[in-house]
């Protein structure tokens, strides 16, 4: 007797336990037709499960489609998942990747599912009510966590309203509780439940929104390719200030010999005057031709004659397999005749040739193209990065990515130019042509046979004139009680006069140059260039 006391308690105590939570399990059947019952409880692990009770009257047919992918703020959709769907009753469910869909028919039905996304942060969001194809008389619905909410919010309505819901409130047991009557074909029934902080994990997605705006949204991949772009140019920006560092040639410069073993001057590493200006300074300029031009003198292709109140160039020697191909450029371009005055060459437009005095110190090392093909490189990578913006901004999104690829692309266009193209090879042979400058300016011509006095002037006369040591240079030898002869003049002329010339013909290219500018300024510029005006004036008398 004793037992079945014991069974009859141990029992009652189970059907008190556990007939709550069946309740919550099985919704009650809604008191009117057209009209459902809803509960919804929130697990540990943030998932959401539904249990949907609705009554369809006899000879007709209720439909909802409930989208899964929701504007958001900021260019963004909240994106729902609904899984494990099962239904009781007449009718038919179904889930896509955009929407999950009811077919309902007369009788009443019981539609179970699992929400995922519908927790962020600590508020759980869900659509009780909503792309229904008839009204709801009457919907009430129940929300149950493990925790008692902190606060509730529902609204009602047409989709762009904010009206209040009917009813919603946390009873004295801590469930939560909202109804709502008479809710028109396609209107919404949104419940918004707040959770004390750290109930349940937060599982809403946000992806952009499928807009132009949204296509340049901020995501996780992105933000880790805005990282990675950064740690680039800082990566770089390091590469180019060691770089920058290096080419400085910092240090006193090596003492430097004029004359070689042989009794010959000797310039560091068979450097011609017109590598001097793009070797120290990056860059060419009126010293470099006329340097150039001046050293053909000196070895014979030009021959240098003086005529009444100016200076006449003629070909000495036709170019050959001895000079190089910008030194052949630059004979062409100042003598394309037979001779020239200073007068006639300052009216035409004479450049140094970049193109192959570049190549030329990129064959010999002293510079690398590497910079110039970075640069080329940048721009085609600008190119694409525009095409890859609009075509991800038209399509898949995540726009910010060809943006990344513009800007790296500008970035290698910016090292290309901040990069020094000079090599260490060319580092040194700076360091060394300094050397030789402080040695020409400071010269002692005694120490010098006199049989290597006439070559070692005029050979040396070009790299003073290119370093800027012409008058220091020029006044060593000036001042013996026997100068050396100019043998590449018609006539004697004296160091002194040799170097008046140098000057002239540096002045001659710097005022067509001038000339050019202004002409370009003045707006003749698509005059012939032979016919450009003059970049200065000169006193009567002086040689042009």
């Amino acid at each position: 007797m004793r037992g079945r006391v014991v069974a009859a308690a141990v029992l009652t105590l189970f059907v008190a336990v556990a007939g709550p939570a069946t309740a919550q399990d099985q919704p009650p059947p809604p008191a009117l037709p057209q009209s459902a019952e809803i509960q919804l409880k929130v697990e540990r692990d943030g998932s959401l499960s539904v249990a949907e009770a609705v009554a369809v009257p006899n000879g007709v047919t209720m439909d909802r489609r409930v989208p899964l992918r929701v504007p958001a703020p900021h260019h963004r959709d909240r994106v729902y998942g609904v899984r494990d769907v099962v239904l009781e009753g007449s009718g038919t469910a179904s889930v896509d990747q955009d929407a999950f869909t009811i077919h309902l028919t007369s009788g009443t039905s019981t539609v179970r599912y699992t929400v995922d996304g519908a927790v962020d942060g600590n508020r759980v969001t869900w659509e009780l009510a909503g792309g229904w194809s008839t009204d709801l008389k009457f919907l009430r619905a129940s929300f149950a966590a493990p925790r008692i909410p902190t606060a509730v919010d529902c609204l009602a309505g047409p989709a762009d309203s904010d009206f209040s819901c009917g009813a919603a409130q946390i009873d004295h047991a801590g469930l939560t509780r909202f109804s709502q009557q008479n809710l028109l074909a396609g209107q919404r029934m949104t419940a918004t439940v707040e959770l004390p902080a750290g109930t349940v994990p937060a599982n809403a997605r946000l992806v952009p929104a499928k807009t132009l705006a949204g296509a340049f949204v901020l995501t996780a991949p992105v933000g880790w390719a805005w990282a990675g772009f950064g740690a680039l140019l800082l990566v770089a920006a390091a590469f180019v200030w060691l770089a920058r560092r290096r080419d400085v040639g910092a240090g006193e410069p090596p003492k430097a010999e004029l004359v070689s073993a042989n009794g010959e001057f000797a310039s560091p590493e068979g450097v011609l005057p017109g590598h001097v200006g793009l070797l120290l300074h990056g860059r060419t300029g009126a010293a470099d031709l006329a340097a150039t031009v001046l050293d053909l003198a000196v070895r014979n292709y030009v021959w240098v004659s003086a005529e009444d109140g100016g200076w006449r160039l003629s070909r000495r020697n036709p170019a050959d397999e001895h000079l190089t191909p910008f030194e052949r450029a630059v004979f062409a371009a100042v003598l394309p005749e037979d001779s020239v005055t200073l007068a006639e060459l300052r009216q035409r437009h004479v450049d140094i040739a970049p193109p192959e005095l570049y190549a030329d110190v990129v064959r010999r090392g002293w510079f690398a193209a590497r910079p110039r093909r970075l640069g080329r490189a940048g721009v085609r990578v600008v190119c694409y990065g525009v095409f890859l913006t609009v075509l991800l901004a038209l399509t898949a999104g995540y726009a910010q990515l060809g943006v990344i690829l513009v800007l790296a692309g500008a970035a290698a266009a910016v090292v290309s130019a901040a990069l020094p193209a000079r090599r260490r090879a060319g580092t040194d042979v700076a360091r060394r042509l300094r050397g030789v400058a402080a040695k020409l300016g400071s010269v002692k011509v005694k120490d010098l046979g006199k049989p290597q006095r006439e070559l070692v002037f005029s050979r040396g006369l070009p790299y003073a004139s290119a370093l800027g040591e012409l008058s220091g240079w020029v006044a060593a030898f000036d001042g013996l009680p026997h100068p050396p002869p100019v043998y590449w003049h018609a006539g004697e002329i004296s160091p002194d006069q040799a170097g008046s010339f140098a000057t002239a013909l540096a002045g001659t290219f710097a005022g067509a140059h001038r000339g050019r500018l202004q002409g370009l300024v003045s707006g003749n510029s698509g005059q012939n260039p032979n016919h450009h005006p003059r970049g200065g004036t000169r006193r009567a008398g002086e040689p042009s």
